[in-house]
């Protein structure tokens, strides 16, 4: 990753992740939970060759979504569940929208029931008429309302909200992104979509992190304080409880230089304006030699507390 120098002063994208979790086993038969991350395309402009959670930008077709009412739950139920106040029922029905429309287009992965709710959904099939379709050049509404689904919104929690400092660290574009928990449904299964994204991997936290300290892949700042915060679950059941119970943080890290060198802080860190501490982990993380690292070095990431 190469350091950005710019600073941008337009408001930041609206855009949605999903965080795809699965429980699985060690093989000596110890509960863990993995997560599904997707390395961008090299070409991108945005985080090109990092390993990110499937997501990208709001579309406008994704407020139509919203306005056909092709939606397993209500605008005001979303509003309600999203826990911010500034945006209206439909804006934030529509950040809903674009992170399982993502995760569909990045992997393959579609969350959706039926209009219809006593007619059972081939999911399986349902996701190969509704790719066709968009190949087809449907936007992905008209395509819902053809074949009469409805997303699946209640199978998404709220986790975060990571606002891009105006000074990017490693982007020259700022996102204010919403990044959603979803439990991997178990009859289907999560690809790379070799168009924006080139590789895909299930892997646990502490082993993505690992991976990341020993240079075999690249991670941005909020994937990786979501890995350690991710890390300290045993099932998926307990993560989305905790994210449940949770008022959804809302982080705007504070980027500075300072020696020359560029850090990012995040709140309860001295030099971010914020001085309680809502993430778990490192309230600093330096930009050093390509990567992200606390001051106390690469190897405090896999520390357990």
């Amino acid at each position: 990753m190469q350091l950005n120098e710019e600073t941008i002063d337009t408001p930041p994208k609206p855009a949605a992740s999903v965080i795809l979790l699965r429980d699985t086993e060690t093989p000596e038969g110890l509960a863990r939970v993995e997560v599904f991350l997707v390395k961008r395309h090299g070409n991108s402009k945005v985080l090109g060759g990092a390993y990110v959670f499937p997501g990208g930008k709001l579309d406008a077709d994704d407020m139509q979504v919203v306005l056909a009412e092709q939606l397993a739950q209500s605008s005001e139920q979303l509003f309600l569940q999203l826990q911010e106040p500034e945006q209206s029922p439909q804006g934030a029905a529509s950040l809903y929208v674009a992170a399982l429309r993502e995760a569909f287009e990045e992997c393959g992965v579609l969350f959706a029931k039926h209009l219809l709710a006593s007619k059972p959904l081939d999911v399986l099939q349902a996701a190969k008429n509704l790719n066709a379709l968009i190949q087809e050049g449907r936007p992905f509404s008209k395509a819902l309302g053809q074949l009469g689904f409805l997303l699946d919104t209640a199978a998404l929690v709220p986790w975060a909200r990571w606002i891009t400092p105006k000074t990017p660290t490693v982007s020259n574009q700022r996102f204010d992104a919403r990044f959603f928990l979803g439990v991997m449904p178990k009859d289907q299964t999560a690809l790379h979509d070799n168009v924006e994204t080139t590789h895909s991997t299930w892997i646990t936290p502490k082993q993505a992190l690992q991976a990341y300290c020993a240079k075999e892949i690249e991670l941005a700042a909020p994937q990786i304080m979501t890995l350690i915060d991710l890390a300290r679950f045993k099932s998926t059941a307990s993560a989305v409880a905790h994210a449940r119970a949770q008022s959804t943080p809302k982080i705007e890290p504070h980027s500075t230089s300072i020696d020359g060198v560029r850090a990012v802080c995040f709140p309860g860190d001295v030099l971010h304006p914020l001085k309680d501490k809502i993430l778990h982990g490192p309230s600093r993380l330096w930009f050093k030699e390509g990567l992200f690292q606390p001051s106390e070095g690469l190897g405090s990431l896999l520390m357990d507390d």
